[in-house]
């Protein structure tokens, strides 16, 4: 155990992490928003096909998935102050770097940067609420974690489209830099360190080898079909590597006793099917509504605004829903209204008119609201040794499923860069969608182990349910 290092005290250390926890959520999750919403844009300038656009997405993802089954354990060793250090101080480097760029090259080294930063911020954060609150602090920790990542999914398309309508796309990754200096001076003071098991570095470097290229087979199917097999290959031989060495590891990465657990597994397979579906959606939705639509890039991203908003307007019923119904119905109930408004979408997306669209994007923003306790619920099964553990897999799946959702839409979408047939296959998307949104409702029945007994008797008690969601502080 080391001793706390000293720091300015111009703020307390509480407001210290509080703030910060704001200030990452926000961040990880808006450079995603805002820079999809610029990057139909970049495409443009830079001469890009489908899948190069959607790639400005992925480069971000991947390594910020692939990194973060590690990072977990590396924090604990070194300390959240210093990782968070390191992690602003590259998420800075990344942003400069893409900030600069004028070739695809170098854009998406910046975008590789940022991801794997974001890969250290996060588990960063998510370990104050766990060591550095006081118990009756942790509701209004997982409280500003969900609202700060709400506020950058509602705020983030708009001023991505809107910056780069009135400047240039260059500048929606200068607006950072303010914000990572911010953040950078409210770091909280230095805690406790532990003597966590080190990180198996084979299985995690074959685990992110195995995304990377089953990722890439599907995002170069449209444009360079002639790369699809080998990295198709590559991603078989890493899978399999991955999976002999992670079983004979004294740390594996995705530990035995974690899957073998029912409840986990499913809240991990639904979580990973909402994320393929609606994230690979929301991602290319502004691309479709400037090359099929004809809007300009500020207005082709302010549907989306009405996702997120019906999304954040009903997050604060979903405790009550979850109370009298329990995680199947809740859930389940969500997912399927998830598909309801995707299959609306498709049902218009004929019309070259946004209006008919908009009940299909509130319908999947309130549905999307009732997936959010599938992260508890599955922690709450987990051993508090495992904790840690679980939330890294969780949250690397969360990411993974995103990018590899962004490159299944590029496929399903083909090489076509506008008319008519950009708007067939989005349709096809949509359906997809659709389709694996049904396989969770038919899933979630598998998450009713979560009201066993002891569980009933807790959720009984408003005031312990809410002490043992707050312990659980990492939001999905």
């Amino acid at each position: 155990m080391h001793r706390a290092e000293s720091a300015p005290s111009w703020i307390s250390d509480r407001t210290r992490v509080l703030i910060t926890i704001a200030s990452i959520a926000f961040l990880s999750s808006a450079d995603n928003s805002v820079v999809s919403a610029a990057a139909p844009s970049v495409a443009a300038e830079m001469g890009l096909g489908t899948a190069g656009t959607q790639a400005i997405t992925v480069a971000y993802l991947l390594p910020f998935a692939g990194l973060m089954m590690a990072a977990g354990s590396v924090v604990d060793r070194h300390g959240e102050r210093a990782m968070l250090r390191l992690g602003i101080f590259g998420f800075t480097v990344g942003t400069i770097v893409a900030g600069t760029a004028r070739g695809f090259e170098l854009l998406l080294a910046g975008r590789v940067v940022q991801g794997l930063a974001a890969a250290i911020l996060v588990p960063a954060t998510l370990s104050l609420v766990r060591t550095r609150l006081a118990p009756d602090d942790r509701p209004k920790a997982a409280a500003t974690w969900t609202i700060a990542l709400a506020s950058a999914l509602a705020l983030g398309p708009a001023l991505g489209g809107a910056v780069t309508a009135a400047v240039h796309w260059s500048w929606v990754f200068w607006g950072f830099l303010p914000f990572l200096g911010f953040s950078w001076l409210v770091v909280p003071r230095q805690g406790p360190r532990s003597t966590a098991a080190g990180t198996d570095v084979v299985s995690t470097t074959l685990a992110a080898t195995a995304m990377l290229a089953v990722t890439g087979a599907l995002l170069v199917l449209a444009d360079t079909p002639e790369w699809t097999a080998p990295l198709a290959a590559t991603a078989a031989l890493a899978l399999v590597g991955f999976r002999m060495r992670d079983r004979r590891s004294r740390n594996p990465v995705l530990p035995a006793v974690l899957l073998g657990n029912p409840v986990f597994r499913s809240a991990l397979v639904i979580q990973t099917l909402w994320g393929l579906g609606v994230t690979g959606v929301t991602v290319v939705t502004p691309l479709v509504h400037q090359r099929w639509l004809g809007l300009d890039p500020a207005t082709a991203s302010l549907p989306l605004v009405a996702v997120a908003l019906a999304l954040v307007g009903t997050a604060p019923v979903v405790p009550r829903v979850l109370a009298r119904y329990g995680p199947t119905r809740t859930v389940g109930g969500g997912m399927l209204i998830v598909a309801i408004g995707l299959v609306l979408v498709a049902a218009v997306n004929g019309s070259t008119e946004v209006l008919p669209r908009l009940p299909g994007l509130v319908l999947i923003g309130f549905g999307s609201a009732f997936t959010v306790p599938l992260t508890t619920t599955a922690l709450d099964v987990v051993d508090d040794s495992m904790a840690g553990v679980a939330s890294g897999i969780l949250s690397a799946a969360r990411e993974f499923a995103g990018a590899l959702g962004v490159a299944v839409t590029t496929a399903l979408i083909g090489a076509v860069a506008d008319g008519p047939a950009l708007a067939t296959g989005y349709t096809r998307t949509l359906l997809a969608a659709a389709a694996l949104q049904v396989v969770a409702v038919l899933l979630s029945p598998r998450l009713t182990p979560y009201l066993s007994p002891r569980h009933k008797s807790n959720q009984r008690s408003a005031p312990a349910a809410g002490k043992r969601d707050g312990d659980r502080a990492p939001v999905r």
